[in-house]
């Protein structure tokens, strides 16, 4: 088994004026996602992040605070799943319930180092 990160990026919920009801329906169906992965056994980990933003920078390090509205895209999350392979993650993240929001998955293998 290998393990990856599927990232999510895409508009933050607060950002798109969805109502509480389309909120709560959402939630469930990302719910229902990881649910669908702990039965598998394939899930790690992972959490949903905070809108705020603070990024460092260059060789000066600057520091520049952004919101969710100042930025086109935001990393919303990530799940740490472990499966066989790169095509397994793939199709591990064609479940991401937010596909039709305009979100995207990014999958990446995560890079073991043997010391």
């Amino acid at each position: 088994m290998k393990d990856f990160m599927l990232i999510f990026t895409g508009t933050h919920y607060s950002d798109l004026g969805l109502s509480p009801d389309e909120m709560q329906q959402r939630l469930g169906n990302w719910w229902g996602w990881q649910q669908k992965m702990k039965e598998k056994g394939i899930l790690k980990g992972g959490n949903a992040l905070q809108q705020g933003v603070r990024r460092i920078k260059g060789e000066g390090m600057v520091v520049t605070d952004h919101t969710s509205t100042a930025l086109k895209e935001i990393i919303g999350g990530y799940f740490l799943v472990s499966v066989a392979d790169l095509e397994a993650a793939t199709e591990v993240a064609k479940d991401y319930p937010d596909y039709d929001l305009g979100g995207t998955v990014e999958v990446r293998q995560i890079q073991i180092y043997e010391h």
